[in-house]
């Protein structure tokens, strides 16, 4: 198979991880990166051995089949329909778009084009995700009727260089982190058809903890900590809270509650970890995984995908759908927040098809 040639935009402290794995996964090929800040674009270059170039020479080269978006979330979706003029399908970070009607214009402006979108997360496609959803599709609990999802710290000022935009609208617990607990429930139950959200904002500035700016205040404008209700098509229903206002807690990440059995499943910001499950009132189990793609960080596993599924003409997981699907439920918790009500998800996906059993590079099919 001809790997596709792939364009990143983007090469802030998250390119790195992509960087690292890419080499894994013959499907694709980095041709070039690009950055306004075009010293940091160098920099990557130098570290992985690619050819750095200007954004607008990247756009214009027509080896180069796909744009990997890694630039900020305000960023996405401009960068994307550029790209998408230019051509080229688009596979983004996290989340597809700052809002839902931003989000619509870049998935209508593929459909318009014939192109793909694709976005993170990848990280269901992981061997722990995908033993979980083996699980549930196998009856190991029975029917799916209720779970709990946790993603709850103290936000990422203390770590992160240049947070701003983790605390600018667009940003928040939700937006950010939410991506990988949304995507990994739409993974294991379907879609969602209706949230009941509340969100609140615990304090109104920041303090950068590490690097250049250690010390200064940034401003916070979104809502720093998201909770609710996910009621899904499938009847199941999941309590959810993602919060940058908690400094510790002693809750797991997610457990699925059916009408025989409960299942641990491990952070779904990770592609392993361990999956327990308890049948009826016996003990926990810690379970065999099903699949590969648990002992690294295959943070590049969905562009891949998407790559191997251009190749071959089939759907890819990480598609712009669920994306969508995915920024919609998100956004739904601060409107139903607004209106104080529960509120409907107009927009369904599909679940993404499962990977094969031990899946490994080369078997994605």
């Amino acid at each position: 198979m001809e790997a596709v040639k792939v364009g990143l935009i983007g090469c802030g402290n998250i390119s790195a991880a992509y960087l690292r794995a890419a080499p894994l996964f013959p499907e694709l090929r980095i041709a070039a990166c690009a950055d306004l800040n075009e010293s940091q674009a160098r920099a990557r270059a130098e570290e992985f051995g690619l050819r750095a170039v200007t954004v607008d020479a990247l756009l214009d080269d027509p080896e180069i089949e796909i744009v990997l978006n890694l630039t900020t979330p305000q960023a996405h979706v401009p960068v994307g329909l550029d790209a998408l003029a230019h051509g080229k399908h688009v596979h983004a970070e996290k989340p597809l778009a700052p809002t839902v009607a931003e989000g619509r214009r870049l998935i209508e402006a593929a459909r318009r084009a014939g192109l793909r979108v694709g976005s993170a997360p990848d990280t269901f496609l992981g061997g722990a995700h995908q033993t979980a959803r083996k699980l549930i599709d196998d009856g190991a609990i029975g029917k799916p009727l209720s779970g709990t999802a946790f993603m709850q710290n103290h936000g990422h000022e203390h770590w992160h260089p240049a947070p701003d935009f983790y605390y600018a609208p667009g940003g928040g617990p939700m937006l950010d982190m939410g991506p990988y607990y949304i995507t990994g429930l739409v993974n294991l139950l379907g879609p969602v058809a209706k949230v009941t959200g509340s969100a609140t904002r615990g304090f109104e500035e920041r303090t950068i903890g590490s690097g250049p700016r250690q010390g200064e205040v940034v401003r916070v404008e979104t809502a720093t900590h998201v909770a609710g209700l996910l009621h899904f098509a499938s009847g199941a229903v999941v309590s959810v809270t993602t919060s940058f206002d908690v400094w510790q807690h002693r809750h797991g990440n997610m457990e699925i509650y059916g009408s025989t059995g409960s299942l641990v499943v491990p952070d779904p910001n990770r592609f392993g970890g361990t999956v327990s499950l308890a049948r009826g009132r016996e003990p926990w189990q810690d379970m065999p995984l099903s699949h590969g793609f648990a002992d690294g960080n295959f943070r590049i596993l969905g562009l891949a995908d998407m790559a191997r599924a251009i190749r071959i003409g089939r759907p890819h997981r990480c598609n712009g759908d669920l994306a969508f699907h995915v920024l919609e439920v998100m956004e739904a918790f601060q409107r139903s927040s607004d209106a104080g009500r529960t509120v409907e998800v107009e927009s369904r996906c599909e679940r993404p098809a499962p990977l094969p059993p031990r899946s490994v590079l080369g078997e994605l099919d």
